[in-house]
């Protein structure tokens, strides 16, 4: 099973014939960009997909703070979005912080765009408008605009008592917190 976004279709589910074999393994990485090619005998059926690699996040995962932004922004989209709804502004955004995150010379060039992204999709999901952060913004008060949006998403997009949907956010806050010694 994977779950895709698209920007036409929004979160879909599909089942995918090897996922688990080392072919397909390292195309199925969380934020790996794919083509897909989706096939269902009826509207209700889970769709069966094909999969091809057109852009992979795998070289980023080997280092800890890319690989928590990447962990968390993709967690979050997958339990926060509806499925089959469409969210293209969502989808765009995603990409772009994921390639900020790729190509950024260090966190501090990233973790804006996950700020910003987080307060859009509180914003498309419906929770108010949370103001993107200004590109002068200090880091300081971009790590203090982080809590107070952590607060938000855990009440409100991610507040499944099944499941802790804020582990993957406190890895990536703990190791902002870590790049210049600023108290956890």
């Amino acid at each position: 099973m994977v779950r895709l976004l698209t920007a036409d279709h929004g979160l879909l589910a599909a089942y995918v014939a090897g996922a688990r074999g080392r072919v397909l393994r390292p195309v199925l990485i969380p934020g790996n960009l794919v083509e897909a090619e989706l096939n269902a005998r009826t509207l209700t059926q889970l769709p069966s997909a094909r999969l091809e690699l057109v852009a992979s996040r795998g070289p980023w995962l080997t280092e800890p703070l890319a690989s928590a932004g990447i962990g968390w922004v993709t967690d979050l989209t997958a339990q926060a979005l509806p499925e089959g709804q469409p969210f293209p502004g969502v989808h765009s955004a995603l990409e772009a912080v994921l390639d900020a995150i790729c190509h950024a010379p260090s966190a501090r060039g990233w973790a804006r765009a996950v700020a910003a992204y987080e307060a859009l999709l509180l914003q498309e999901i419906g929770y108010g408008r949370a103001a993107s952060p200004p590109a002068d913004e200090p880091w300081d008060s971009l790590l203090a605009r982080l809590d107070r949006q952590g607060l938000s998403l855990a009440k409100r997009l991610l507040a499944d008592p099944r499941r802790d949907g804020m582990a993957a956010r406190a890895i990536l806050i703990e190791r902002f917190k870590r790049i210049d010694g600023s108290a956890i």
